[in-house]
Order: structure tokens, then sequence, then C-alpha cells
């Protein structure tokens, strides 16, 4: 520390931490008492009449630029997370659009086909395209495929049996599928008819 007036303080430490802060102290090629000084400013902040030495004064910087990483690091892993289920959730609601609308197209040409020629035998279609398997999904996403707010399908949930409620759902759905809770994960899931 920078040549200041010091005053000797008689007190008793716990001996483990004694031994940590000598063993801190050769690690950073410094003292005992230039340590104690470093955390008495770290708790205490600037003290009129004492001059910070560099030493501190960089602890306290490097303190603080590590705690600002800290919190972007949160920050962006926290909105990546979110930003990422948001998308994983539009995706599914897309893909379940693009099968709704994929299947009127289908039933069209069907349609279509059998009008084409009238003099001729129709063949049955055995296709039958592959149908996508839905996914769990939670409150807000079955509430939204539902054309329903959150809140209203949860209460739903809380009123009906389990039986009345994938009934209640199925008669809403898009593509008259029923939906039950599982409370192990939390999610709604889809019923086979």
């Amino acid at each position: 520390m920078a040549a200041m007036e010091r005053e000797s303080i008689n007190f008793k430490l716990p001996k483990t931490l004694t031994k940590a802060l000598r063993t801190a102290a050769r690690e950073r090629h410094t003292t005992a008492t230039d340590l104690v000084i470093q955390g008495l400013y770290h708790v205490l902040g600037p003290i009129s009449g004492t001059e910070v030495s560099i030493e501190t004064r960089l602890h306290n910087l490097e303190a603080q630029l590590t705690a600002l990483a800290n919190r972007q690091e949160d920050s962006i892993e926290s909105g990546v997370e979110d930003s990422s289920k948001q998308r994983l959730s539009l995706l599914e609601q897309k893909t379940e659009a693009i099968a709704q609308r994929l299947a009127k197209i289908e039933g069209a040409i069907s349609v279509l086909s059998g009008r084409s020629y009238p003099s001729a035998k129709r063949k049955s279609n055995n296709y039958h395209p592959p149908q996508l398997e839905l996914q769990p999904l939670p409150a807000q996403n079955l509430a939204s495929r539902l054309g329903l707010t959150a809140s209203y399908l949860v209460d739903h949930f809380e009123k009906l049996s389990t039986k009345d409620f994938i009934s209640w759902t199925r008669n809403r759905d898009p593509r008259s599928i029923g939906w039950e809770f599982h409370p192990e994960d939390g999610l709604y899931h889809p019923v086979a008819q």
C-alpha cells in the first residue's frame, strides 16, 4: 500500500481463516495485511482521508466487471431459452396448420379425381397420408389451439371429470382430438380416439 499512517490493531480470527488469508497472500505476492485492507475497502467503500491502492481499485473493478458479466450471461441464457421455447411452440402450431391444409387439399383432390372420370370405375383410394404425431402441449399452447385463453382451459379442467374434459376438448379441437392433463410433466397429452 502507499505510505500512510498506520495503527496496529489486535483482533482474533478463526485459525482456518488466518491460514486461508496467509495462503491467499502468498499466492498473490502480497501481505495478509494488504488483503485485509482490500477486504475492508470492499465492505466499507471509500473512506475520506485514506488513499485507495491501485491493487484495491483493480480488485474492486474486477469484482464489478465479474458481476456485470454474470448478469449479462444470465440474461442472455434466459432470453435464449425463452426464445427457443416460443419458436418451438410457433413451429408446432405452424406444422399442425400445414397438416390440416394438406388434409383438405388431399380431400379436394380425391373429390376432383372422382369427378374427372364419370364413366370409369372408381378405384378405391387406399392411400392414407401419414398423420403427424401430436406432441404434449403446455396449457398456453393448447388453449391457443382450441381458441381459448389458458385460464379458461384450466378452469374447465378443474371443473370437469377427466372423461368430460377429453370430450370437451375434442369438440373444440380442429382435428377432433381429445386432450388430457398429465400432472407428472404438467402437459396436456393427445388422446387416441
